[in-house]
C-alpha cells in the first residue's frame, strides 16, 4: 500500500502499448462504494472474497498490466494463479510509507497506531510478495518514472 502500484502501473502499460487494470478499482466499481466502507460495514473477510473473486477474473481475462491490492497476495489461491507470471513486487521502508501516505485512517488495516500496524503487515507480506515475485524493485526515493524504467530493466522488457 502506497508502493505507487497505481502509478507505476499506468506508466508500464503506457509503455507497453497495454492496458492496465487494478482489481482495487475493479471491487470499488463492482460494489458501487470504497473498499474502506466494504471493511466497515462487511468486514475484511467479506471483502477478502470480493478480492479473490477480482483477481482471478482479472488473471484470467486481462492482457496487460494488473496492480493488485495490498493484501491479495494473502490467499494461497491467488499466490498459486500469479506464479511463473511476470510479478514484480514494489518495495518501500516504512518511512517512504509515512511520505507517501502517511499512514492515515483512509487506510483500514492501519487505523490505530500505523506505523507498527504497517510494519506487522510488511513483516506478514513481504515473504509471500517475495515468494511469487519475479522481481523486487525498491520504489524509496525514487520517482514513478525511474520506477517504471527500474521494472522493466528487471523484466527485460522492451517499450512499445
Amino acid at each position: 500500500m502506497g508502493s505507487g502500484k497505481s502509478t507505476v502501473g499506468g506508466l508500464l502499460a503506457e509503455r507497453l502499448g497495454l492496458p492496465y487494470r487494478d482489481t482495487d478499482a475493479d471491487i470499488v466499481a463492482a460494489e458501487g462504494r470504497e473498499i474502506s466502507d466494504i471493511f466497515v460495514e462487511d468486514g475484511e473477510e467479506h471483502f477478502r472474497a470480493l478480492e479473490r473473486a477480482a483477481v482471478r477474473a482479472a488473471v484470467a481475462g486481462h492482457e496487460g498490466v494488473l496492480g493488485l491490492g495490498g493484501g491479495a497476495i494473502l490467499d494461497e489461491g491467488t499466490r498459486s494463479l500469479l506464479r511463473g507470471l511476470p510479478v514484480v513486487y514494489l518495495s518501500m521502508g516504512v518511512e517512504e510509507a509515512v511520505r507517501r501516505v502517511g499512514l492515515g485512517t483512509a487506510r483500514p488495516l492501519l487505523a490505530v497506531n500505523p506505523r507498527k500496524q504497517w510494519r506487522e503487515l510488511m513483516d506478514a507480506r513481504r515473504p509471500l510478495y517475495e515468494e511469487v515475485a519475479r522481481a523486487v524493485v525498491a520504489t524509496d526515493g525514487r520517482t514513478p518514472e525511474e520506477v517504471a524504467e527500474a521494472v522493466l530493466d528487471a523484466l527485460e522488457l522492451t517499450q512499445a
